[in-house]
């Protein structure tokens, strides 16, 4: 996956991301909004053969945006890992 930041705040980051589906993309939206530190969290895929989903998050006045990023991005990871058939 590939990512570039468009916008860097303390409390606000906004990505375009690359190669990714819905999908996974859905998973980070819901699991940013499910935490306490953060405000809004949500994608926008723009045109489907055109565009490339952008991300937005904004986190509570305390808490800063790379380190709730990096903490969901963990616990989803962990989570999959931790998944067998």
């Amino acid at each position: 996956m590939g990512v570039t930041v468009l916008k860097k705040e303390k409390n606000e980051l906004r990505l375009r991301i690359f190669g990714e589906s819905h999908t996974a993309l859905q998973i980070l939206r819901e699991q940013l909004n499910n935490h306490k530190d953060v405000d809004y969290a949500n994608y926008f895929p723009g045109h489907p053969e055109l565009d490339d989903p952008e991300f937005y998050i904004r986190t509570t006045s305390k808490a800063g945006v790379e380190k709730v990023l990096t903490e969901i991005i963990g616990g989803v990871a962990s989570d999959f890992e931790s998944a067998s058939l």
